[in-house]
């Protein structure tokens, strides 16, 4: 038996809308982003996606550490609207739903809304995990995407 349950955030930041979208859909750069990732790695796209990743995460239980292996998929890439799915054994997955739009004053909107889907029994670790991971990462968002976005110094 399976268990569903989504949650979401908004990030708001002074750069442009296609800056943003590269940045959240280029999974290689979520290692500086997402506290769980500890490596990333591009796999020619499967069938129906335009990019694939293999992703390694460190999780704990209690005192027990150990790494997770998932794969990740780009189904749809563009300015305003990007979606993903990560897929991990057993029967889990993750579903990441972003859009985007500029706002006054250069600043851009991201709103994420994260569903998670697991067998029932690991449901409440996999959320908890998920949820806070996704939140820390949105504390990041804004000052990276601001600070990948600023000028060089003058010279």
């Amino acid at each position: 038996m399976l268990t569903s349950d989504t949650f979401s955030y908004t990030v708001q930041a002074r750069c442009s809308v296609a800056h943003a979208a590269a940045m959240l859909s280029d999974l290689t750069r979520h290692g500086e982003l997402h506290p769980l990732i500890v490596q990333v790695r591009r796999l020619p796209p499967r069938p129906g996606a335009q990019a694939t990743y293999t992703i390694n995460d460190r999780l704990a239980v209690g005192p027990l550490r150990f790494t997770t292996t998932y794969h990740a998929d780009v189904l749809t890439n563009e300015d305003d609207e990007i979606v993903m799915v990560a897929r991990q054994w057993p029967a889990t997955t993750v579903r990441n739903h972003t859009r985007l739009r500029p706002e006054p004053d250069g600043l851009v909107r991201i709103d994420v809304e994260i569903t998670l889907t697991a067998p029932t029994p690991l449901f409440r670790y996999a959320f908890r995990q998920a949820r806070a991971a996704h939140l820390a990462l949105a504390t990041r968002l804004g000052p990276a995407l601001e600070h990948a976005s600023d000028p060089p110094p003058a010279a």
